[in-house]
Parts: structure tokens; C-alpha cells; sequence
């Protein structure tokens, strides 16, 4: 049969053939002959539910970044997988993560999306305590702040109570990792180790030193599209002269070059940049020091598995972190980052040069915003199953489909690079 013949399934998709190879066949072509992912993948709530289970709840997520919790007691709270998940610093420096649920009757611990405890966390219903490393500290009675007069504590004394060990009512751990400033989750104890995933990318961005950033400014956005259409659109630039009529200006599609190696992730690159113009740009603050060859004059790019962009550039970093809330549904959350040498160098004009970098991404963002919008509710005509893929533009979107389909699948792979066979992880 013609490879032409293969196109994707009619609408609607049967929930059970989600978790089937044919269904996505179309998607498995090369990329020369293939055609996008099924439509129902980005409006059907059986498929969120599939996707949030095998992809997200099985591998490593993004939540926030070091500068969130860098001081003992600073946590954050993050729903990955429809689980509610407590990131923390302890005392010692160490970061911690632990499902937000007490042990004893299952109330959620933090309801603050951050904040800072002193010394431990406190259920709100029995007053179960919790300390940064997880170990439950007893019953009411264990501080004098506990709230109880003196003549009542005697009451909640749990030392005759037989079978009862609180080093066996800790908090449930969540394995937690850190990659550059970025720190990340994992729900499944079998899945394989945060480097794993990221193949080459750590090597590629060593340059860029972005463990050493700081956090300069965040900002959240609301986007009525599924979570994989913001991914897409952020990988491919074939949009870019339609779109974004200012930022093709400092982003030459000409200058735009493929960038890839082994991992989960898609990568490409603005090299050189562009100065900026009477839209903005991406100069601004001064280039961090030490930088050589072209990292000193490029612009990386790479969009890790599943919902994370890095963009990294001489003189700071954004990150936009997705995450989806229904199949129509995402929240994303813009950071930008500097190296402190950059802002030194910056002196008085730092604050100001920040709010241009902060003005044009936020432009950018908000075209984009807009046109996966659009895209999400031309994707409810039954009509649309599907379309050709443009191979010269759009190889990054079929990389990053792939790997969904992997990931839905059950298949653990990681993809190779330019010139590399794939890596299959046991």
C-alpha cells in the first residue's frame, strides 16, 4: 500500500484505540511523509487522562526554580498528575519533596501555593507535624507552640499507645532533581534517572551556566489551548513571519539552524542575534562574562520533554514551564533569569534593561498565546483529522510527537541526535 494512503483515523478516535500502535501510524512515517498527531489528543478528556497518567505521572517535571526554595523552610506546592506535591529546602540545604497529604486521616498539609515555615509543616485538622525532611514529628504535643494549655497535654500523650512508631508516619517521599536552576519531580520510583532524559543537553548548555542565574522576574499566563499546541508552536518557526512580525526582525528565519542531540528534547538556534530594533530584542543587559566561541553570539533553544522551554541566551535565560489543567486548558509560567555578573555589569540600568527583556518576551508570548488559541478551537470542527507535516520547518514537531506517542505507548525510548541511532532504556 502507497505510504500516501496513510492518514490518520476518522473522528472521533475511540477512547481504546488511544493505546494502540495503528492509531498513530500517520505520526510514525517519516517525517518527509508524515502527518500531525490525531486532533482528538488535544480535545479529548480520555486522552488527557492517558496522557496525564503515562506521561506525566511517570516521568520527570518541571515545577519550579532553585530561587523558589533557596532559603531553609521556602516551599512551593505543585499539582503534577493531579497530585499535590510539596517541594521544600530543609535546614541543612538539602531539597525535599513529599506528597501534600497528612498521614493520619489524609488532609492536604499546605494549602499556600509558597511560603516559608520555621520549622515543619502542621496538619490543619488534628495538628499532625511534619519537619522539612519528611519525619513525622508526633502528635499535637511536641512544642509549646502547639497551642495546648499544660494542664491538657497530658491528653494527647502518645507514648503508651501500642504499635504506634511515628519514624513510620513520615510524609510519602517524591524523588526530586536538579538540572541547571530548574528543579524537578518524579512520581514513579522505577523511572530512570533525570540524566537519562536529558541526554546532551546538560553539555550543550554548560556554557550558559544556568544553575548560577537568578531569578529576575515571573509571570503566569492563562491559555484556553491544550498544553502539546503551546509546546509545538514554541518548537517550529515555519509561524514566525505571520505571527510574530517583530520578532522575525531580530530573529531572521534565515538564521535559524538546527541544533540537536541525543535526549528527550528538541533543540535549534538563532545564530547570530540580531540587534534589537523599535520592537525590542533580546540584547538589553550586558553579555554574562567567560562566555566563548558561539555561545558568545547564539541563542539556544530547547524544549525538554514534556512542558518545558529553555531559552538561553548571552545575557539571560527565560524559561516557560506549561502545565496542563484540561484539554483546553493550560497554565504557563514565564521566568527570567540573569547571571550575576550581567546584572553587576548592568549597574543602575539593570532594572530597566530587565522590563525591555520582560516587555519583548511578553509580546512574543502573547502572539503566541493567541494563535494556539485559535488553532485549539479550529481543532473542535469534526472535519479535521489531520495535516501534512512540513518536513523543512517542522521535524521538531515530529520528534516531540513521537515522543508522546512513545510515552503513551509504554515504550521508554530516548531519541538519538543528528547522526545517532536511538537509545532504548530498560
Amino acid at each position: 500500500m502507497s505510504s500516501k494512503l496513510i492518514v490518520n483515523p476518522p473522528r472521533p478516535v475511540p477512547a481504546a484505540a488511544f493505546a494502540r500502535q495503528e492509531t498513530y501510524a500517520a505520526t510514525r512515517l517519516p517525517v518527509d511523509l508524515a502527518s500531525t498527531l490525531i486532533p482528538d489528543a488535544y480535545t479529548s478528556p480520555e486522552f488527557f487522562a492517558l496522557e496525564r497518567d503515562r506521561v506525566f505521572a511517570h516521568g520527570w517535571v518541571p515545577v519550579c526554580v532553585l530561587d523558589e526554595v533557596a532559603e531553609p523552610g521556602a516551599f512551593v506546592t505543585v499539582e503534577v498528575a493531579g497530585t499535590s506535591v510539596i517541594v521544600c529546602r530543609t535546614k541543612a540545604g538539602e531539597l525535599r519533596a513529599h506528597h501534600n497529604v497528612c498521614r493520619h486521616r489524609g488532609a492536604r498539609l499546605c494549602a499556600e501555593a509558597s511560603g516559608r515555615v520555621a520549622r515543619f509543616f502542621q496538619c490543619p485538622y488534628h495538628a499532625w507535624a511534619y519537619d522539612l525532611e519528611g519525619r513525622c514529628l508526633g502528635t499535637p504535643l511536641f512544642t509549646p507552640e502547639a497551642g495546648i494549655p499544660e494542664e491538657q497535654r497530658h491528653l494527647f500523650d502518645m507514648e503508651a499507645v501500642k504499635a504506634f512508631d511515628i519514624a513510620d508516619h513520615g510524609l510519602h517521599p517524591v524523588r526530586v532533581a536538579v538540572f541547571g536552576c530548574l528543579v524537578f519531580v518524579c512520581l514513579d520510583p522505577d523511572t530512570p534517572a533525570l540524566e537519562s532524559q536529558l541526554g546532551d543537553l546538560g553539555e550543550r548548555l554548560a556554557g550558559y551556566r544556568i544553575g548560577t542565574h537568578r531569578l529576575v522576574h515571573r509571570a503566569s499566563y492563562e491559555i484556553a489551548a491544550n498544553w502539546k499546541l503551546v509546546a509545538e508552536n514554541y518548537m517550529e518557526y515555519y509561524h514566525l513571519p505571520w505571527v510574530h512580525p517583530g520578532l522575525v526582525k531580530v530573529s531572521p528565519m534565515a538564521d535559524h539552524h538546527r541544533w540537536q542531540g541525543p535526549g528527550k528534547y528538541v533543540g535549534f538556534c538563532t545564530s547570530p542575534i540580531a540587534a534589537n530594533t523599535d520592537d525590542g530584542g533580546w540584547k538589553g543587559l550586558p553579555d554574562m562574562p567567560g562566555l566563548e566561541g558561539a555561545d558568545a553570539y547564539s541563542a539556544r533553544f530547547a524544549w525538554l520533554f514534556p512542558n518545558i522551554a529553555v531559552n538561553a541566551l548571552p545575557n539571560h535565560t527565560v524559561l516557560l514551564m506549561t502545565f496542563p489543567v484540561s484539554p483546553t486548558h493550560t497554565r504557563e509560567v514565564l521566568y527570567m533569569l540573569a547571571d550575576p555578573g550581567s546584572l553587576e555589569a548592568a549597574g543602575q540600568l539593570a532594572d530597566e534593561q530587565v522590563a525591555n527583556l520582560v516587555a519583548f518576551w511578553d509580546d512574543v508570548n502573547r502572539e503566541d498565546i493567541a494563535i494556539v488559541e485559535r488553532v485549539q478551537r479550529g481543532l473542535a470542527d469534526p472535519a479535521y483529522t489531520g495535516g501534512r507535516l512540513c518536513y523543512r520547518f517542522e521535524e521538531s514537531v515530529h520528534r516531540f510527537q513521537n515522543m508522546l506517542i512513545d510515552q503513551v505507548l509504554g515504550i521508554v525510548r530516548v531519541p538519538g541526535g543528528d547522526g545517532s541511532e536511538l537509545v532504548v532504556s530498560s
